[in-house]
C-alpha cells in the first residue's frame, strides 16, 4: 500500500486541486490569452469522468491528465485549447462519454483533438504488426490536420516515462524501447529538444540502470573540474561581449547521460576519454529580429580572435535552418585544457525555438507564419511514406525512423532551387525526390557539371542535374543507393508496380501456352509446375516468365506428363532391405532445415527456466544486459539490449519480450576483440603469450595486418563471460605499443 493510497479522500481532493492550481498558475504567467473558465470546466469534467479510477502507482487517475496538461502548457508552450484537450485526452477512451459529449460541452476544435488522441491511444504499437504500422500512420496523418494532437501525445508519453517505475520490467522494456525508437526521433524532428533529451535519458535509465547510475555519478564527480575549465574559458569571452554592449547569458550545457553513453559505446572508449562532455551556449537578447544574424557573426568574430577555430566544425544554421526550424551558429574552438569545445550562439528567440520547437511560436489563426511553413515543408517529406506504407510493419517503421533522425545536406538543382536531403544522399535520391518518374528512368547525373553514376554520394553545396532514359527500368539493387525515406518509398512503390505488370504478362503467356498444349489451368497443375521449378508460389512463376528468366518450353510442362518407367528403371530400384540406414548424426539436407550454428543455452527468466538461442546478430555472453524475444516458433532468442534488432523487436513486439538473467554454467562463448597499436618486433608474440599462457584462453582465430608502422589485429576467442573479456582487454593494453583493445560485435 503506497502513501497515496493511505490518505483520506479529503486530503486526496486537496492534493488534486493543488496540482490543478499549479497548472493554472503556470498558464496565467504565460503570454496566452487568459481563458480560465473553459480550462476549469474541462478539469471538473475530467475529474468527474475519472472519479474512482487509479493509476498503477495508486494515485488518482486525474493526476495524469493534469500532469500532461502542465507539460503541454509549461514545457511545450501551448494555450487553452491544448490544455483542455490534454485534461480530456483519456475521457472518451476510458469512460462512457463520447466525442459528441465533448463537442457539446467544449466546442468542435477541442473535440477534434480529443478524437485524434483517442484514435492513436494505447501507444503507437499494438500486438499485431499491421496494426502497429497503421496506428503510427494515423499518428502522422493527424499532423496534417492539427499538429497539437501529436504535441499532446508527446506530453502524454513524457509523463508516462516519468512514472515508468511503477510498471513491471517487461512493460518497462516495451515502453522504453518504443520511446527510444520512435518518440525521441519524432520529438527531435519537431524541434522539441528538451523533451527529446529527457525521453532518451529516461529510456536509457530503464534499459541500462547500472550504466545510467555509473555515468550520472561520474558527471557529478567531475562537476568541479568542468566548472573550473569553463570559467577559465568563458571569462575572456564575457569581457568581449560586455564591450559589445550585449545583454546575454553564457553557460555550459553538459551532454545528456544517453548521448555520453552512446559515444562511449560507439567509439569503444571509457568515460574519461569523452572529451566533449559539454558545449558552451551563448544566448543574447535582440529587440530587432533582423539584427540577430549579424550579432551572431559578430560574436563569432570575437571568439575566433581569442581561440583557435576548428576549420571543419562550423555549422551555419542561420542562413539555412534545419527542417524542424532550428536556428543557431555552431563553432568549435580549442579550449584552455587542450580539448575542443563547441560554442553555440543563439538569440533568445532562437533559443526558445530550439528548446520548444514549433510550439514556441505556433499561431492558431488564418494565415501561415514562418514556422508553420517550415513544418508544412517537413510534412511533405513524409507524405509519400504515409500514402504508400510498407506492407511489412517493421520496414514501414524503419522507413519513418530513417526520415525522422536524418542528418541533412543542402544541394541545388540546375535552376538554383534548394533541396534538403539526408546525409549520404545520391543522385538517385535527388531524382526520386523531384518526381517518381525521374527516379524510375534515372541513368546517371551531372554533379557540378561532371558526369557521375546514379550511386554518386552528394556533398552540401553540390549542383545536381538528373539524366534519364525512357528505356531505363527500376532495379531492386537501387535500394542500396538511397538514403532518403521518400526515395526508398517511391522506389519500392515503382518496383511493386513493375512487378505487378510483369506478373500479369507472365500469367497471360503461361495460360496461353498451357491451353496450346492441351492442359487445364487448374491449381493442381500450376502447383506442380512452380514446385518443380523450386519457386514459392504461382506469382513468382508468373514473374519469372514475365522477366524471361523462365522459358515456355516442353521442359517447363514436364511435371504434368505421366511418368513412364522402362526396364532400366525397374532394374535400378534399390532393395530397401539392403539399404544403408543413415546414422543419427548424419544430416539429410534435402529434408531438413539448413544447419543452424546457434547453440542453445538455459537461462532464468521472469517466468522460470527456458531453452534459449543466442542471437547471431549481437552474440551476447554472460554478463551482458540481455532480453529474450519469443519468436513465431515459440523459441526464445537472446539479444543484447544494445542490439539494433532488439531495439526494433522491443518497439514493435513488446508483448513477446521476457526479462532474462544469466545462470552460472561452464559454457564457452565466442567473442571478437579488436586491437590497435604501434608495430614493433615481437609485439604479436607478447599478445599471444598473454592470451594463451597467462590467461589460458583458447584462440579460435587471429587476423593481423600492419601498415606504415601501425598494426590492427582481430582476435576471436572463447570465453566464459564479460569479466574475462574485460580482463583480457586490460591485460593486452599493458603490452608496450598497444593503444586500444576493445570487444566488438
Amino acid at each position: 500500500m503506497t502513501e497515496i493510497q493511505k490518505i483520506t479522500p479529503e486530503e486526496e481532493d486537496r492534493m488534486v486541486d493543488a496540482a490543478f492550481k499549479e497548472l493554472l498558475d503556470g498558464y496565467m504567467a504565460s503570454n496566452h490569452r487568459k481563458k480560465v473558465e473553459i480550462i476549469e470546466r474541462a478539469y471538473k469534467f475530467a475529474k468527474e469522468a475519472h472519479k474512482g479510477i487509479r493509476r498503477r502507482s495508486g494515485e488518482p487517475y486525474i493526476m495524469h491528465p493534469i500532469a500532461v496538461a502542465r507539460i503541454v502548457s509549461r514545457e511545450i508552450g501551448l494555450g487553452s485549447v491544448s490544455i483542455c484537450a490534454a485534461l480530456l485526452h483519456d475521457v472518451v477512451e476510458d469512460t462512457d462519454y463520447t466525442v459528441e459529449d465533448i463537442e457539446s460541452q467544449f466546442g468542435k476544435k477541442i473535440a477534434q483533438i480529443v478524437e485524434g488522441l483517442t484514435k492513436i491511444s494505447g501507444g503507437i504499437f499494438g500486438d499485431k504488426a499491421s496494426a502497429q504500422a497503421e496506428n503510427f500512420r494515423k499518428l502522422l496523418l493527424t499532423m496534417n490536420n492539427d499538429i497539437r494532437v501529436v504535441l499532446i501525445k508527446m506530453a502524454d508519453r513524457l509523463h508516462n516515462m516519468r512514472t515508468l517505475g511503477s510498471m513491471i520490467p517487461s512493460k518497462q522494456y516495451k515502453i522504453a524501447g518504443e520511446t527510444l525508437y520512435i518518440y525521441a526521433p519524432l520529438a527531435h524532428r519537431l524541434g522539441l529538444f528538451a523533451i527529446k533529451t529527457e525521453l532518451e535519458d529516461l529510456s536509457f535509465k530503464y534499459e541500462h540502470p547500472e550504466a545510467y547510475k555509473e555515468i550520472s555519478a561520474k558527471i557529478a564527480a567531475t562537476e568541479a573540474q568542468r566548472n573550473e575549465i569553463f570559467n577559465t574559458f568563458a571569462d575572456p569571452i564575457k569581457k568581449r561581449l560586455d564591450a559589445m554592449g550585449l545583454t546575454y547569458t553564457i553557460k555550459a550545457r553538459v551532454k545528456s547521460v544517453y548521448s555520453i553513453w552512446k559515444k562511449m559505446d560507439t567509439k569503444h572508449i571509457p568515460f574519461e576519454e569523452v572529451y566533449d562532455l559539454y558545449a558552451v551556449r551563448i544566448v543574447f537578447d535582440c529587440a530587432n529580429e533582423a539584427d540577430e544574424k549579424r550579432t551572431c557573426w559578430n560574436i563569432y568574430s570575437e571568439i575566433t580572435d581569442l581561440y583557435r577555430l576548428h576549420p571543419d566544425r562550423t555549422r551555419d544554421w542561420l542562413s539555412t535552418p534545419k527542417t524542424n526550424g532550428y536556428r543557431a551558429l555552431h563553432m568549435t574552438v580549442m579550449g584552455p585544457d587542450g580539448n575542443w569545445i563547441e560554442v553555440q550562439i543563439r538569440s533568445k528567440r532562437m533559443d526558445d525555438m530550439a528548446e520548444r520547437g514549433f510550439a514556441a511560436h505556433w499561431k492558431y489563426k488564418i494565415g501561415e507564419g514562418e514556422e508553420e511553413s517550415e513544418l508544412a515543408t517537413w510534412l511533405k517529406t513524409i507524405q509519400d511514406i504515409l500514402e504508400n506504407p510498407e506492407p511489412n510493419a517493421l520496414d514501414f517503421l524503419d522507413t519513418i525512423k530513417l526520415n525522422l533522425f536524418a542528418s541533412e545536406i543542402l544541394v541545388f538543382t540546375p535552376k538554383g532551387e534548394l533541396m534538403t536531403l539526408p546525409k549520404d544522399s545520391t543522385v538517385l535520391d535527388v531524382a526520386f525526390n523531384l518526381h517518381s518518374e525521374l527516379g524510375v528512368h534515372c541513368i546517371a547525373g551531372k554533379v557540378n557539371h561532371r558526369l557521375v553514376p546514379l550511386s554518386h554520394k552528394l556533398q552540401s553545396g553540390d549542383q545536381v542535374e538528373v539524366l534519364t532514359s525512357q528505356s531505363q527500368r527500376p532495379k531492386s539493387e537501387w535500394i542500396n543507393f538511397l538514403a532518403s525515406a521518400s526515395g526508398r518509398t517511391r522506389l519500392k512503390a515503382a518496383l511493386r508496380k513493375e512487378r505487378r505488370s510483369l506478373i500479369e504478362t507472365g500469367e497471360a503467356r503461361f495460360s496461353e501456352y498451357m491451353k496450346a498444349n492441351g492442359y487445364e489451368l487448374t491449381n493442381e497443375n500450376i502447383t506442380k509446375v512452380f514446385g518443380a521449378q523450386q519457386l514459392a508460389n504461382k506469382e513468382e512463376l508468373y514473374y519469372r516468365i514475365g522477366c524471361d528468366d523462365i522459358a515456355l518450353s516442353e521442359q517447363l510442362l514436364q511435371p504434368l506428363r505421366p511418368k513412364q518407367r522402362n526396364i532400366l528403371d525397374r532394374i535400378r530400384i534399390p532393395n530397401p532391405l539392403r539399404r544403408k540406414q543413415p546414422k543419427q548424426s548424419d544430416t539429410v539436407t534435402e529434408i531438413t532445415q539448413p544447419i543452424d550454428f546457434k547453440k542453445t543455452y538455459v537461462l532464468r527468466t521472469e517466468n522460470g527456466v527456458n531453452n534459449y538461442k543466442i542471437a547471431e546478430c549481437c552474440h551476447p555472453i554472460p554478463g551482458d544486459d540481455v532480453l529474450g524475444f519469443v519468436d513465431e516458433n515459440n523459441n526464445v532468442v537472446v539479444h543484447k539490449l544494445t542490439c539494433e534488432n532488439a531495439m526494433r523487436l522491443k518497439s514493435s513486439y513488446g508483448g513477446r519480450i521476457v526479462t532474462t538473467i544469466w545462470e552460472t554454467r561452464n559454457e564457452k562463448f565466442p567473442v571478437l576483440v579488436h586491437v590497435e597499436g604501434i608495430d614493433r618486433m615481437g609485439i604479436l608474440q607478447e599478445i599471444i603469450s598473454i592470451i594463451s599462457t597467462n590467461l589460458a584462453i583458447y584462440i579460435r582465430r587471429l587476423d593481423i595486418a600492419a601498415d606504415a608502422g601501425v598494426f590492427k589485429c582481430d582476435l576471436s576467442v572463447n570465453v566464459e563471460d564479460v569479466d574475462v573479456v574485460n580482463k583480457l582487454c586490460k591485460q593486452i593494453k599493458t603490452v608496450d605499443g598497444v593503444k586500444s583493445a576493445v570487444r566488438v560485435s
